[in-house]
């Protein structure tokens, strides 16, 4: 592993655990300039493609779900290692359906459900871009639903 800060090319691992099912978080200090940083290792499951909505496929990213994820979560009282067990949640679901192909429209509903759990702005930060709101009606429409559906959960 080399140091980000001087590349130099040998760390030691100074503390490690589990951050969920496929993820270890490890922290390393170079044996250089004695900086720390952290890495993530996750385990590298059987190749996932995504059928796009235009119908194209390309290789499941993990990356590209945690950079929506965080755009959603910008700003919000939410921490790494949250995200992270967000996360190994979403590619749990999305890897326990068996098949070698998801949707992208199927993912989408994973990650909303999951944001909606967790914090409420983010999921509709994240539903805001994901289905295309075009005016505040939109955006109304879908605060409503949420506030129904939490008065619901409150109701039981």
């Amino acid at each position: 592993m080399n140091c980000p800060y001087c590349t130099h090319h040998e760390t030691k691992v100074t503390d490690s655990r589990d951050t969920g099912k496929y993820t270890i978080r490890r922290r390393r200090e170079c044996l250089e300039c004695n900086r720390r940083f952290t890495t993530y290792e996750h385990i590298e499951m059987t190749p996932m493609y995504v059928i796009k909505k235009d119908g194209r496929r390309e290789n499941f990213d993990r990356m590209k779900i945690k950079l929506g994820i965080m755009k959603a979560l910008e700003k919000r009282p939410i921490g790494h290692d949250q995200i992270e067990e967000l996360l190994d949640s979403i590619e749990e679901k999305i890897r326990r359906n068996g098949k070698e192909e998801i949707e992208t429209k199927t993912i989408g509903e994973i990650v909303m459900d999951a944001l909606k759990e967790i914090d409420q702005v983010a999921y509709i930060r994240f539903a805001s871009v994901y289905r295309s709101f075009t005016d505040v009606t939109s955006f109304q429409n879908e605060i409503k639903e949420l506030i129904q559906n939490c008065r619901g959960e409150i109701k039981k």
